[in-house]
């Protein structure tokens, strides 16, 4: 990370650009979210001893699985500064899919890791619906992930045909049961997914870019780069991570359901954005979302535990989003002189 650039003069005394000054340390932003995992955690297991088990640790890394990975996708989308409001639409369709094409109680299909790759291509190909209607037709991000959530809701609704799909494929089933180093596969596969995701934000050209356009898209547009098919690409991307997503919560319940992604959408977002990651662009990540992921999850779990009425704890997710949102964008307030 860097500081405000620094003038550099020539020997005949003109200014001939700006050098970035390394910053040292590690800002507010980026310490704020862990500190707070940690305090939330230490303070809900000092209420309630039972908190800080080993059992316990366990269950808060199976529930925040899919999350986790529902929020990778969204991250990117987020880091360009648009919304992605598909999941649930997505993670229907995938959900549905997945369980019609493994061995399930409604139809002869058996194809195992290939009905999952399937399932997952499907959530990939909605992603790419998203991102060729947003370069395309110039409609808002808002408006089109809405409208794909629309049809893969459709899509969902058209397989599930009346009749539930339960799945009895057994490798598909085993990833919500069985356990390595005492947590579930579905837990592996998330940590799995966020490397990939940090590593593609990192070390690859898409990741370089969704970051650049979020700061700053008329720059790198004039500087000779067409930004659209990265653009499509970032949502193809995150439609691949809800269509896996999509296929953990069927894992999970055993079954496909058309409301498989019910809610991941607000939920993402609120982890994205508590983890410290812009709703403008431009700044946070997958690394900084997952935390977020986090700790949204022992929040939630902490006040069920605490036995705290379900009204109020809505009512204090939407606070934390907001206190979230207001501590993230304060160091910009005199550049934000607009909000709209």
């Amino acid at each position: 990370m860097t500081s405000p650039a620094e003038d550099t003069v020539s020997p005949e005394g003109h200014v001939v650009g700006a050098r970035p000054r390394p910053r040292r340390g590690v800002s507010l932003a980026d310490a704020g979210p862990p500190i707070a995992l940690v305090v939330i955690f230490l303070a809900f297991a000092v209420l309630n001893p039972s908190f800080r088990t080993v059992g316990n640790v366990q269950n808060l890394m199976d529930a925040a699985a899919v999350l986790a990975v529902v929020t990778c996708g969204i991250s990117f989308v987020l880091m360009m500064g648009s919304i992605d409001l598909s999941a649930p639409g997505v993670m229907g369709a995938s959900a549905i899919a997945v369980a019609l094409l493994v061995e399930n109680n409604r139809n002869g299909n058996d194809l195992g890791l290939l009905g999952i790759a399937l399932a997952i291509g499907l959530g990939a190909a909605l992603g790419l619906l998203s991102g060729l209607a947003l370069v395309l037709l110039k409609v808002p991000s808002f408006m089109t992930t809405l409208g794909v959530s629309a049809v893969g809701l459709g899509v969902a609704t058209l397989l599930f045909d009346g009749v539930q799909p339960n799945i009895r494929d057994v490798r598909l089933d085993s990833l919500s049961v069985e356990r390595f180093l005492g947590f579930s596969y579905l837990a592996w596969i998330a940590v799995a997914c966020v490397v990939v995701g940090w590593l593609i934000q990192r070390y690859t050209r898409l990741g370089r870019y969704a970051y650049a356009i979020g700061g700053a898209e008329e720059v790198l547009s004039l500087s000779g780069v067409d930004v659209r098919p990265y653009k499509v690409m970032v949502f193809t991307l995150a439609g691949a991570f809800y269509g896996l997503g999509g296929v953990m919560v069927t894992s999970q319940l055993g079954a496909g359901l058309v409301q498989a992604g019910r809610g991941f959408d607000f939920a993402a977002i609120t982890a994205a954005v508590v983890g410290g990651t812009l709703l403008v662009g431009g700044r946070g990540g997958v690394l900084h979302s997952a935390v977020g992921a986090l700790l949204v999850t022992v929040l939630t779990s902490g006040l069920v535990q605490a036995g705290v009425s379900p009204y109020w704890q809505g009512g204090v997710q939407g606070l934390i989003v907001v206190v979230a949102v207001a501590a993230a964008v304060y160091p910009q307030r005199r550049r934000n002189q607009v909000v709209k």
